[in-house]
């Protein structure tokens, strides 16, 4: 009995050593949550607490255990390698590329490797570096994207020389994109909080058939972070306050996740505030009053003032500051057989924001607008995921995603020396309902075969109201009187049905090359209704329209050897018109955008090719994308009569009228070079440089929307707790013979006026300088410094009417608990 209790008791201390470890940064020596240990076959898994501690009490003793974290070196270890409890594990931090991993290019996880598009990736570390007020911002950061503001409170990304409904954004696999979203420049890409994503990827160009119509310039996909079950039940808190001077912006965020072994959940909630803005002072372009605000309308809701004011600081841009809030609750439920759900709420709402570009418009030398504002935007999202896993005859993975999204938005305006205020009131409600598969036919060669449906239904809503305001004094009281407004889309209601489908597949030839091709079939039905004719009847008070396409796309990835990737794409997509491009009512600078029923699709046909070139175990590359896009049956904005008239009496003035009209075709070609490279083990270099040009073949204009050459050059030092990186942000000069002059689109009156020869000068050149220093103090608290156009130069981004922030001091305080 004795010896049967002393083997009990050695085989009890044989199978206890080694319970539990520690997980730390081998620079920093700080723990590091969330690192997901696995057995081979993944049937077993734990994920380290908030202090670094792993209770490997479920692996046996000769299993092989893998560590992986996102931002580390994975590493593999025989469990009996552990020889006592709290064994410190040191992961490396993944500076070097090796093969990174894409879930945008066909909605699961590819290897960069197999990708012939153009891609891009944003990571969480990223946006903690770069610390940006809003998503827009972040985006900008971006190689190969550039972002246009008509005001602060907004942001409209570019990518290839085109934006608004032409790209297409997504949040965590759901379309963003609207019957509403318009052409020209789109706000809304601010109603992600940066604080709560876990990273951006983006797909360049028309290439990719799981994404379907507006997808033209490419793709901009959030992923909000993800919530991590655990063996055992952990509680994460997080923390992040942030102070900026040159718009007296104040964010804070906080985030908790709970962790348990049947469920996990991820609450986050963001304020921001932001102030008056203030333009750089340094003026290189030796345009010594541009942009200059020398006065402004200092009325509001409910105070009155007849004559705009004297600024006594020009060089602070007034009535840009607005605050938005941001909530984010997602859970996460694994299911048996590896299958599990997920349930995500999302909300942003902003208070009203003023549009910069029309308080600064004038008309016979006057401020034209005592008010013009968005209201309060709202986006209300609601979705649940399903994922699966079988093994079935042409099923291995499945996600079905189900969503209700509500979109709320307003414009408000009224003009110097009347008391008439407009207003406008757009509600969009969408369904949608997502289907995603992927089969491997073959293992072996790596054949997968892709599936999948989409079908989304926007219901939009559109009202009006017009106030005759009483005044006494300089308080607004009341409204003494009501007239009639246009609505902005068809006041008797309008709907949107998208419906397609998709196949791709995707195979590997030996070692060196992988061929992806795909189809979609996709089709669009839109209904519109107008009550009211008081300022524009139309031929057709009732309409209805519906068009199908079919898109495809063919790419093949060459690589040579280890260091070398070859590209080639071959695709088409398409463009389908929405309620804003066939229903607007909208007026701009004398000229009166109305409805064309009579308005088709517009339709893109894209080559690129490109190479990258690795170095030094891939801890280094340097890359290179041309492009050629043709535009058939493109839209644009232009002359258009109604009733046989090309003027109309609109809003007690005469204007011109124009509407979206389908013209021949365009080309925009471009390309984009980057360079990432780790120069030591604590440097590391980056570099992009992104060349636009667009010519629409039948008029010989060029097309609007096409950014000048621009670029950046970032370098960063990271040793034990300290990171430092300085970055240059280049633009070059865009003269005005590369304007569209007649869409108004680019602003070309943005740009420097040229008395003496009564023209504009077009886009300056202009760079910036920045730094940014993070620190460590200690293993739950990060200090970040960031110094923002250190020179104070003053510029604007191209097509916008908002000076560019001069400089920043950013002051950043992130917590892990």
């Amino acid at each position: 009995m004795k010896f049967l209790n002393a083997l009990l008791f050695v085989l009890i201390g044989h199978f206890s050593y080694g319970q539990k470890c520690v997980v730390v940064d081998k620079d920093s020596e700080f723990p590091i949550s969330n690192v997901q240990v696995t057995n081979e076959d993944k049937s077993k898994s734990v994920i380290s607490d908030r202090n670094g501690i792993l209770d490997l009490s479920s692996f046996n003793d000769l299993e092989l255990l893998v560590f992986n974290h996102v931002s580390y070196v994975e590493l593999e270890l025989i469990k009996k390698q552990i020889r006592k409890d709290y064994t410190t594990i040191f992961l490396k931090f993944k500076s070097e590329l090796l093969n990174e991993v894409f879930l945008s290019a066909a909605k699961g996880d590819v290897d960069r490797s197999r990708i012939a598009e153009e891609i891009a990736v944003f990571s969480n570390k990223d946006i903690q570096n770069v610390v940006p007020q809003t998503s827009a911002d972040m985006l900008s950061n971006i190689p190969g994207v550039k972002v246009q503001k008509s005001q602060f409170g907004g942001g409209s990304p570019v990518l290839r020389g085109m934006e608004a409904n032409r790209i297409l954004l997504v949040v965590d696999g759901v379309r963003m994109n609207n019957a509403i979203y318009r052409k020209g420049h789109l706000q809304n890409s601010i109603t992600v909080a940066p604080t709560t994503l876990d990273k951006t990827e983006v797909i360049f160009g028309p290439s990719s058939v799981v994404y379907g119509s507006d997808a033209l310039g490419g793709v901009i996909h959030y992923y909000t972070r993800k919530p991590e079950v655990s063996e055992r039940m952990n509680t994460s808190l997080e923390f992040l306050g942030r102070y900026s001077t040159v718009n007296d912006e104040k964010t804070v965020n906080a985030g908790v996740e709970l962790q348990y072994k049947k469920i996990a959940s991820f609450t986050s909630i963001t304020h921001s505030s932001f102030g008056d803005l203030r333009m750089g002072e340094y003026r290189p372009h030796r345009f010594d009053n541009w942009g200059l605000q020398f006065e402004y309308s200092d009325n509001t809701d409910s105070y009155y003032n007849p004559e705009p004011v004297p600024n006594s600081n020009p060089s602070m841009q007034r009535n840009v500051g607005y605050q938005q809030t941001d909530f984010l609750q997602k859970l996460f439920i694994p299911l048996e057989h590896g299958n599990d759900f997920m349930f995500n709420l999302q909300y942003s709402s902003s208070t009203s924001i003023n549009r910069f570009d029309k308080l600064t418009e004038r008309k016979d030398g006057d401020l034209r607008f005592a008010e013009w504002y968005y209201g309060p935007q709202d986006r209300f999202l609601l979705s649940t995921q399903f994922n699966i896993k079988a093994d079935k005859k042409l099923l291995d993975r499945g996600t079905f995603t189900a969503a209700y999204q509500n979109i709320k938005e307003s414009r408000i305006n009224r003009k110097f020396g009347i008391l008439d205020r407009s207003s406008q009131f757009e509600k969009v409600q969408v369904v949608s309902l997502n289907g995603d598969f992927t089969k491997n036919l073959n293992p072996k060669v790596n054949r997968d075969f892709g599936y999948g449906f989409e079908i989304a239904y926007n219901d939009v809503n559109s009202t009006s109201k017009g106030e005759v305001l009483d005044v006494v004094g300089d308080r607004i009281v009341g409204v003494e009187d009501n007239y009639v407004v246009q609505t902005r889309y068809p006041d008797g209601g309008s709907s949107y049905l998208s419906s397609a489908i998709y196949a791709s597949y995707r195979q590997d030839f030996g070692r060196k090359s992988t061929l992806n091709t795909g189809l979609r079939l996709t089709n669009t039905m839109l209904a519109a209704k107008w009550i009211d004719t008081t300022y524009i009847k139309l031929p057709e008070s009732d309409i209805s329209t519906m068009n199908t396409s079919v898109t495809l796309t063919a790419g093949y990835a060459f690589r040579p050897n280890e260091s070398w990737q070859i590209n080639g794409v071959l695709s088409s997509g398409f463009r389908s018109p929405n309620i804003d491009d066939i229903g607007k009512v909208r007026e701009k600078r004398g000229n009166v955008t109305v409805p064309n029923v009579d308005l088709k699709p517009e339709f893109a046909y894209n080559f690129e090719a490109g190479f990258i070139k690795y170095f030094d175990e891939k801890k280094s590359y340097i890359g290179l994308t041309t492009y050629y896009t043709l535009l058939d049956d493109y839209i644009v904005r232009a002359p258009f009569e109604i009733d046989g008239n090309s003027q109309i009496i609109y809003d007690g003035e005469l204007a011109n009228v124009v509407a979206n009209v389908n013209k021949g075709t365009a080309y925009i070609a471009g390309g984009t070079m980057t360079f990432k490279g780790q120069l030591t083990n604590t440097m590391n270099l980056t570099a992009s440089l992104t060349y636009t040009k667009g010519t629409a073949f039948d008029t010989k204009e060029p097309l609007s929307s096409i950014p000048p050459l621009f670029g950046r050059l970032d370098f960063n030092y990271v040793r034990n707790r300290i990171d430092i990186g300085i970055n240059v942000v280049y633009n070059g000069f865009k003269g005005v013979d590369d304007y569209n002059i007649s869409e108004g689109i680019d602003n070309i009156e943005q740009t420097p006026y040229i008395v003496e020869d009564d023209s504009y000068y077009g886009s300056p050149t202009w760079y910036t300088l920045n730094y940014y220093m993070r620190i460590k103090t200690s293993k739950y608290v990060d200090l970040l410094i960031n110094v923002d156009n250190i020179m104070d130069h003053h510029y604007k981004e191209f097509a916008s009417a908002i000076s560019a922030p001069g400089r920043n001091f950013s002051f950043t305080v992130i917590g892990s608990f």
